[in-house]
Order: C-alpha cells, then structure tokens, then sequence
C-alpha cells in the first residue's frame, strides 16, 4: 500500500517523527503521519498552515508499506459523533497514544477528520515492522497559489 506525507524538503529524507502532540498524539509520543491519497495530505496541510506557511519549500513522501504487515483500524462510526471538534481532541490523543505504546501493530488505519469515507495512517517508528516501512520516493510539492487567497 501506497501512503503520502507532504512536510517541509529539509524534513523528507528520512521517516521521522516528531513527538509533537497532533489530532491522534500526546506530546513525546513519536508516530509519523501519512495519508492515503496526495490529495487528502494537502489538505491535511492546509488546514493546519496559514497562506504564508504553504508557500515554504515542501515535499511529498511517497511510503510504501508492505501488504504483508498488517495493520489496525479506528472506524469514525466507533468515535462520538463530534470527534473531529478541537475540544474533542483529547480523546482522539488518549486513543492513539495507548495504540502507540501498546506496540502491537506499526500501522493504525484512521479516519480523516477533513473527508468523511477516507484514511490516514499513523506510522509507529518504535515497532519492528517499522523496519520493513519505506520511504520510496520524494518529489517536491508545490500549494497551487489559489489555495487560501
């Protein structure tokens, strides 16, 4: 399975992740987020940058995950109805920092909070398979200047 994770070029080498807390992450809970189409990965970037920080220099990743790895899945229709609202964020962080340290799988299948009937993926660089994860491609990515005008 293909994913995609559009970041900043001077962070795309490399799968790494940061620590920082985000929608399924407390602080100091290393995953790496990806997306299961570009699309929905620039959107994910939209949403959270402003205008000035779309037009840094970004790349996307292009990260293969073997067939053979199996993975979890969060189904939206198993969260509360209003799971997507900041306030609700915590609740989000709880379940994917116990997935994380649990360590029983290096892949979580969850809901985009952006577009109903699609995925993310969280990537967990602490378990095994994480090894067999790979980053197959870079190429630069560019936000059309239409975006957030």
């Amino acid at each position: 399975m293909l994913v995609f994770r559009i970041a900043l070029s001077k962070y795309a080498d490399n799968l790494i992740a940061s620590g920082r807390a985000a929608r399924w992450n407390f602080d100091d809970v290393k995953v790496v987020y990806a997306a299961g189409s570009q699309s929905l990965a620039c959107l994910e970037n939209v949403v959270h940058r402003s205008k000035l920080g779309l037009s840094g220099n970004f790349s996307v990743m292009h990260i293969e995950i073997p067939d053979g790895i199996a993975f979890d899945t969060i189904n939206a229709s198993n969260l509360s109805k209003n799971w997507t609202r900041f306030e609700q964020m915590h609740i989000t962080q709880k379940i994917g920092s116990v997935w994380v340290k649990e360590n029983k799988k290096a892949v979580l299948r969850i809901p985009s909070s952006i577009i109903q009937d699609e995925y993310n993926y969280l990537i967990n660089p602490n378990h095994v398979d994480f090894l067999k994860i790979k980053l197959v491609k870079v190429a630069p990515f560019l936000f059309d200047e239409r975006i957030k005008n």
